[in-house]
């Protein structure tokens, strides 16, 4: 995999957070890092892209109405300013599949949203790729059942368990995460909008890292409202919270 690599390092120096060990309260991290997920309109991928997320999302699950298919082309995302990351999200694909995807479309970081194993994470990450993975939250969260995951992933990301692996555009109980105390920074998924802005930059919680938003910001599946996610990263970034 010789897919370009932004820099982790200045990921982890932006928010601070290295694991479940990060500090709260009055030293929390400067900002959270933010990731606009289900990306397919050519338009609104270039609007989008001019706010200078940390990370774009790509779905390649067939089954979802944000699926990328042939909307986008692999000379679109290679086009992408390089600080950002391009996160294709995958739904139980083979490694193979996931590898050849990453290549053709110059994908720098991977998003598993299915029944992957941590031996799949495993070689994915071997490969060269940022590996995120994502757990379905209900009234529960095992942190145990992750354990096996940790030493795999560079990323969590806990979304509401909804009918679709994702985008089902449900909040799920962010205090279930409190006990949170495992090595792995996460993203927290599922049903944000600009109306949790304020909330978010208030937030704390052992671990978190970022953000990721989809459903919240759309005008139609996989077209995204840039003037309602800048003003969403305006309020992420400046607010009183994250100074």
């Amino acid at each position: 995999m010789k897919t370009p690599r932004p820099n982790l390092a200045a990921l982890v120096q932006a928010t601070g957070v290295a694991g479940a060990s990060a500090p709260t309260g009055a030293d929390a991290p400067p900002r959270l890092l933010v990731k606009v997920c289900g990306m397919r309109d050519a338009d609104a991928l270039t609007k989008v892209a001019a706010l200078k997320p940390d990370f774009l999302g790509f779905i390649f699950a067939p089954a979802s109405p944000r699926f990328v298919g042939a909307a986008l082309v692999p000379e679109q995302l290679q086009a992408l300013p390089p600080a950002i990351w391009k996160v294709g999200v995958f739904v139980n694909e083979t490694t193979d599949h996931i590898l050849q995807t990453a290549e053709h479309f110059g994908l720098a970081a991977v998003q598993l949203h299915g029944h992957e194993t941590p031996a799949q994470c495993a070689a994915l990450s071997e490969a060269g790729l940022l590996v995120m993975k994502a757990f379905s939250v209900g009234e529960a969260v095992d942190f145990a059942a992750l354990l096996p995951y940790v030493p795999h992933c560079d990323y969590f990301l806990f979304d509401a368990k909804g009918a679709a692996p994702g985008g089902n555009g449900l909040v799920f109980n962010w205090k279930l995460l409190q006990g949170y105390n495992l090595p792995v920074p996460y993203f927290l998924a599922g049903g944000l909008g600009l109306e949790h802005a304020a909330e978010l930059a208030a937030l704390r919680l052992p671990g978190l890292a970022g953000v990721d938003l989809n459903s919240g910001f759309e005008t139609a599946p996989g077209v995204k409202n840039a003037t309602r996610l800048a003003q969403m990263l305006t309020q992420l970034r400046s607010g009183a919270s994250f100074l």
